[in-house]
């Protein structure tokens, strides 16, 4: 196989510079490069007609995301979270050393948790919680002891 490596996660914005803020001053992603494209060949490579397209990359712990912002055609949805059992990717998780208090920070900044999943495992001492980006996406955040590279029990 001459596949060399997982390159981005692209994420779909409808308004960039409020997702900047979101992942860069939040999450603690950092910027790494802004791309525009325009026309051809976005236009057959994205199946979107008159596409009008400004792509900002962000990186994390080696795990880099580009989020996507159609000015042209625009975007659709509107931002509730998918279900976590619809095909596709289904969401980004992160490793937290303090859940309790990183809740409290991200709510004080307007960031959305979804209260109904949160969760605590006694047998593995873990806990989790979905948040969402400002348009929905699911984000995970994960406290566990151990190696934050395994997954909790792992």
């Amino acid at each position: 196989m001459s596949i060399l490596r997982l390159t981005h996660i692209g994420i779909c914005v409808s308004d960039m510079e409020r997702s900047l803020r979101f992942y860069r001053d939040l999450l603690g992603f950092n910027y790494l490069s802004r791309l525009d494209v325009e026309g051809e060949p976005s236009n057959t490579l994205l199946e979107l007609p008159d596409v009008k397209l400004r792509a900002e990359y962000l990186e994390r712990d080696g795990t880099r995301i580009e989020l996507l912002h159609y000015a042209s055609p625009g975007t659709q949805g509107d931002g509730s979270p998918p279900a976590m059992n619809r095909l596709g990717l289904t969401h980004l998780s992160l490793r937290v050393e303090n859940l309790e208090l990183l809740l409290k920070e991200l709510a004080g900044a307007g960031v959305r948790v979804l209260e109904s999943t949160n969760v605590y495992n006694p047998d593995f001492r873990a806990g989790a919680v979905f948040i969402t980006d400002p348009d929905g996406t699911r984000i995970e955040l994960v406290t566990a002891p151990g190696d934050p590279a395994r997954p909790p029990g792992g």
